[in-house]
This record gives C-alpha cells, structure tokens and sequence, in this order.
C-alpha cells in the first residue's frame, strides 16, 4: 500500500517544517494531498499492466469488408493502444477458414454459412443487397424493381466463389432470372465504378454505397420478394483464444447493433 510504503515521508520533514509552511494543519493536508496524489497513479498503473497487449490477425474474403469495419477497428485501436490489429483479405472465405483452423488468423467474418465442428461461429447482423444502378439509370428512382425488371438488365457481378456471388446466384436461381453479365470482379470499387458509367447494374450491400447514394452518383433500390440478404459472422476456433484476440472479439461483439447500423447505410455514430 502507498501509506506503508511512503509512511516516513511526513517523520523526514525537518524540524520547524510545519511553522514554515503554514502550520502543522497545512502540512498534514499537503501530505495527504500528496498520498492520495500517489494512490491514484498507482492504480492507473495497475490498471495499464492488466490491459490485454499482443497482436490480433483478421481476416476477411472481401476487401469491401473494410468499407463496414472501419468505424469498428478504429474504435478499437483507440480504445485498447496496447493491441496492434493486423487485417488481411483472402481469396475466398474457404481460405479465411483454412487460415483460421491453421492457426494463421485468430479472428476471421464469414457472409456465407459456416459449417465446421472446429470452428466457433458467432452472427453479427443482417447483411440486405440492394439492386445498385447509375443516377441517370431507368430504375434509380423507383420504389423497388421486381423479378421481371430486373431480368432486362445488364449485371456487374462479383467473380464466382465470392460470397456475395453465392447470395446473388441463389437469388437469381430462385426468381428463375438468367442473368446478362457483362462484367465479372473481386474489386467493390471497380465495380461502383463501372456501375456509375452506366456499364450495368449490380447486387450490393448498401454500406458499400452508402457515400455514393449520399452524394446523388448511385441509387440503390429495394428488391420485390424475398429479402436478398446474408448473415455476417464472426469465426474463431475451437482453441483458447490470446488475451488480445479474446479482447477483439468480445469488442466486437458487443457492437453488433451498431455494425447492423452500419450494414443498413446508415452512418457511424460520432
């Protein structure tokens, strides 16, 4: 304790300090001020050697996952300064998984399902897509656009094998539309960017253009039917998690209401 420790401070005082000073009062209080003063940073200083420190490496299959969690991992880094967050994309999620079981990534989000005893999964939101045209696009300004329209547009699609390929593959399977691709890439921006000059139209989440509909040079309209949505995950493995990797995940997952916010368009809270 700091008084047991700091105990002869007030006896080394040299005779007449007290007079000196202001009286005996005065002096008495100046040392508990100062006391106090050292019992405060010896608990900051507890405190500093409890928090979590080490590296977290995450990994996702989409670079547009970056557009989502930006707000996140900056929260993070500036909450836990002692944690160095490392994020990467893989080719696919397949790969995010293997990556995971080989103990290369402590932490990895998956959009498609997950099914693997070894793995922990945890859902984190609702993930909609939306039909996404240029401004000037026919359909940029309708309430919703149904199976039927959609069938008469030209589509920038993501390559085969990504995850928000599979969603949209399904879709079109289901609504019996065979699409017209003109386009196929793994690049969110390549993608908005062809949209924008009127190449085609595309399938994506709305927090992937949310700063492009804001700004009137994309639109983004609701799908008639079934919701043509995918759930966001948070994957670990079965093994004992690091102290920083621990911190990360349960960080994250206490803001899921917040990244389902963001999953919608809607912009990080300050």
């Amino acid at each position: 304790m700091i008084d047991s420790t700091f105990g002869p401070f007030s006896a080394a005082l040299a005779p007449g300090a007290a007079s000196s000073l202001g009286g005996e009062g005065t002096v008495a209080s100046q040392v508990s001020r100062i006391l106090d003063d050292l019992d405060g940073l010896a608990g900051q200083g507890s405190a500093a050697s409890t928090a979590p420190t080490g590296q977290v490496h995450a990994a996702a299959a989409t670079q547009a996952f970056v557009y989502l969690f930006a707000p996140l991992f900056q929260s993070f880094i500036r909450e836990h300064p002692g944690i160095l967050l490392s994020f990467r994309t893989t080719p696919s999620t397949d790969q995010t998984l293997v990556d995971i079981l080989d103990g290369a990534v402590d932490v990895g989000f998956a959009s498609r399902p997950v099914v693997a005893p070894s793995l922990q999964v945890t859902p984190l939101f609702e993930d909609r897509l939306w039909l996404v045209t240029g401004a000037e696009h026919p359909l940029a300004k309708a309430a919703s656009a149904d199976a039927a329209e959609i069938a008469r547009e030209r589509f920038i699609l993501f390559e085969r094998g990504a995850s928000i390929r599979v969603a949209t593959d399904a879709f079109f399977a289901k609504a019996k539309v065979v699409p017209a691709t003109v386009l196929e890439s793994n690049d969110t921006f390549f993608i908005k960017l062809m949209v924008r000059q009127g190449v085609g139209v595309s399938l994506l989440p709305a927090w992937a253009v949310r700063e492009e509909v804001e700004a009137g040079t994309l639109a983004r309209v609701p799908v008639e039917g079934e919701p043509l949505s995918r759930v966001v995950q948070l994957v670990t493995s079965g093994r004992p998690l690091s102290a920083a990797a621990k911190c990360f995940v349960e960080f994250t997952v206490a803001r899921r209401d917040e990244l389902q916010a963001l999953a919608r368009g809607n912009p990080s809270p300050a």
